[in-house]
């Protein structure tokens, strides 16, 4: 637990990609993406004696799915709420220059999330959304989040992302829905669909239309797409009183959360993820005396 001149690497490790940032007096001074995640390395340890060496001999702050069963090594979660003092507390030291980040969890429901609690603290650190907030990380698996005080209250997950993923490859729909997202008339129309939330019975509804000729299979994607974000959007914000919510996400995947949302009479607030990841890790790091 080594604190050289304020300067440390930070790793965000996902899945299928990484990203590398040099910390230098609490800045980003340089930073890589690659296509090395977790399912693509097989000795970690060598790994990070190559970010070393393209960065620097210096400490290694990790986050993400670095951090899971198919990463190097399991880290805790810490039960929320949760802030930067809690994760700081709790990281898992691969050696004494060297550590993960915890992830968060709840109960009641069980819920759980690894990489994406980075981002969340960090959107508060740099003030880019209140200490009190409801955020949304779309994606594969999109997590809507309650802050609170600057910390995180409570969650939930929705497979969104993957669900639709799966139909566009397999079953009923896939030779339908392969096409490009639009976010126009097809996608809106999706997300009012989606407010019935009977799921099930929409989806199917995509094929009677093609069959009865009521919509071209060029919108179909997109009207997919609206009708399990827009399904998704409508009982999350059912439960929430806030006016505005913070979208963590690229401007395109965000772009379609931010119409669903706005459909349904909430404002919204695109969040950089990247700034929010380098502003968490920032913080948790400078806890932590790395």
């Amino acid at each position: 637990m080594v604190n050289v001149e304020d300067r440390f690497l930070a790793v965000d490790w996902g899945t299928t990609n990484r990203r590398v940032f040099l910390i230098e007096g609490g800045q980003v001074a340089r930073s890589a993406r690659d296509g090395k995640g977790v399912t693509a390395v097989e000795d970690f340890a060598r790994e990070a004696k190559a970010i070393r060496d393209a960065f620097g001999d210096l400490p290694l702050l990790m986050a993400g799915m670095v951090g899971s069963t198919i990463g190097w090594r399991v880290a805790p979660y810490v039960p929320a709420p949760a802030g930067t003092a809690e994760l700081a507390a709790n990281l898992l030291w691969i050696d004494p220059r060297t550590a993960i980040v915890p992830g968060v969890s709840t109960t009641g429901p069980a819920d759980v999330m690894r990489g994406e609690e980075v981002q969340l603290l960090g959107a508060v650190e740099a003030s880019l959304v209140p200490a009190d907030a409801l955020l949304v990380q779309p994606g594969t698996h999109c997590k809507w989040v309650e802050m609170a005080g600057g910390r995180i209250a409570g969650f939930t997950t929705a497979m969104t992302g993957e669900l639709f993923a799966l139909l566009r490859k397999h079953g009923l729909l896939a030779a339908q829905i392969g096409g490009e997202v639009a976010l126009g008339a097809a996608f809106l129309e999706g997300v009012e669909q989606g407010r019935k939330r009977d799921l099930a019975a929409s989806l199917f509804g995509i094929r009677a239309a093609k069959l009865l000729g009521e919509r071209d299979d060029k919108d179909a994607a997109s009207f997919a797409s609206g009708l399990l974000i827009g399904s998704d959007v409508a009982v999350r914000l059912e439960r929430q009183s806030h006016d505005t919510v913070h979208v963590l996400a690229d401007p395109v995947l965000g772009g379609l959360y931010a119409a669903a949302i706005e459909a349904h009479g909430r404002a919204t607030r695109l969040v950089d993820s990247n700034a929010a990841f380098s502003a968490g890790i920032i913080a948790i790091g400078a806890r932590a005396g790395i």
